[in-house]
C-alpha cells in the first residue's frame, strides 16, 4: 500500500459514561475524508492500532484509537463497571465528541460493542469493521481467551516472560517492536512485577453472560444498515464459517472479507488486514458519504 500523506499525532482524553476518561491517540491528516475510530478487543489497548492508524491517515482519514475503560492509559472505573452497556455508553460518548459519524473498526470486544451500538441506536457510525467478532462464538475458543487473561494473576518477573505468554497464545503473531514494545501492554508495579495493562475488575465482563449474550447481538444486527466488512481470521477459533455466514444473513449491507491469520488479526498481518480496510473505506464508505453530511 503506498501512502499518500503524513499525518501529525496527539494524544486526546474523551469523556466516558459517569465522567470516566478515556485515553486516545488521534492522526490528523492535512486533507481529511472522514473519521475511523478504532476500538481494540479485551485485554489489549489502543496501541495495538497504532501501524494501522498511521497508515489509514496517510490515506486522509482521521484515526482515533481509544483505550477502553479500564484499559491502557484509560481510568478504571471506581465502581467496576465493565459490562456491555457501559462499554456501548462509552462509544456513544466518545461518537458525540466527534464532529461527524465515524467508520468504526471493532476487533472482538471492540466490535461487539460497535455492533451492539449501531443497532441499538441506528445512525451513529458510517461505517462498521467487525475484526473476528459475530452473535455466536466458539465456546473453546472463548475459554482460551479467558485463561489467558486470568493466567497471570501474580504478574511476571521479566517483560521475557510476557513475551513467552504472548507466544504461546498467538504463535502466529509477530514481535515486531521487542520487548519494549510490550511495555504498553504491561506497567511496572512497586512490588518488582509487570501487570498487565488492564484492571483485574474488567474479567469480569468476560464471564458474565449477559455481556456476551448472542440473542442481544442478533437483534442488534438486524437493525444495522451502515456499509459493514466482516473481517475472518482464516485459522480463527472464535469465529467459524458457519458464524460469519449467520453475520452475513443478519446484516444485508455485510461482506466477508477472510485473511491468513488467527484471532488477532492485526497483530498476525497487519498488511493485508489495513489494505482490506483502505479497500473498504473507498469502495463501501466513500461513494456512500453522501448520506452522512459533515
Amino acid at each position: 500500500m503506498t501512502e499518500t500523506g503524513r499525518a501529525s499525532r496527539e494524544q486526546v482524553v474523551f469523556e466516558g459514561l459517569h465522567g470516566v476518561g478515556l485515553a486516545a491517540d488521534r492522526w490528523e491528516p492535512d486533507d481529511r475524508q472522514g473519521t475511523v475510530l478504532l476500538l481494540h478487543g479485551g485485554g489489549q489497548t489502543r496501541h495495538s492500532w497504532a501501524r494501522t492508524a498511521r497508515r489509514l491517515a496517510a490515506h486522509g482519514w482521521r484515526a482515533v484509537t481509544l483505550d477502553a475503560r479500564g484499559h491502557g492509559d484509560s481510568e478504571w472505573s471506581p465502581t467496576g463497571a465493565y459490562t456491555l452497556d457501559d462499554m456501548v455508553g462509552d462509544l456513544l460518548r466518545t461518537v458525540e465528541a466527534l464532529d461527524e459519524p465515524p467508520v468504526v473498526i471493532g476487533a472482538s470486544m471492540g466490535g461487539r460493542t460497535a455492533l451492539v451500538t449501531e443497532g441499538e441506536h441506528p445512525g451513529t457510525v458510517a461505517g462498521l469493521v467487525l475484526v473476528d467478532i459475530a452473535p455466536r462464538l466458539d465456546p473453546a475458543g472463548q475459554a482460551r481467551v479467558r485463561a489467558f487473561m486470568r493466567g497471570a494473576p501474580h504478574g511476571f518477573s521479566a517483560l521475557e516472560e510476557v513475551a513467552e505468554a504472548v507466544r504461546a497464545y498467538s504463535p502466529r503473531r509477530r514481535l515486531t517492536s521487542g520487548l519494549e514494545g510490550l511495555k504498553k501492554n504491561v506497567r511496572l508495579r512497586a512490588d518488582g512485577r509487570w501487570y498487565w495493562h488492564w484492571d483485574p475488575e474488567f474479567l469480569s465482563f468476560t464471564s458474565d453472560p449477559a455481556n456476551t449474550s448472542s440473542d442481544r447481538m442478533i437483534r442488534a444486527a438486524r437493525h444495522v444498515t451502515a456499509p459493514t466488512l466482516l473481517v475472518r481470521g482464516r485459522h480463527s477459533d472464535m469465529v467459524t464459517a458457519e458464524a460469519a455466514g449467520e453475520l452475513l444473513g443478519l446484516i444485508r449491507t455485510a461482506r466477508l472479507v477472510e485473511v491468513p491469520a488467527g484471532h488477532m488479526i492485526a497483530g498476525d498481518d497487519n498488511d493485508v488486514f489495513t489494505r482490506e480496510v483502505q479497500q473498504f473505506l473507498s469502495a463501501d464508505v466513500t461513494r456512500r458519504s453522501d448520506r452522512f453530511p459533515r
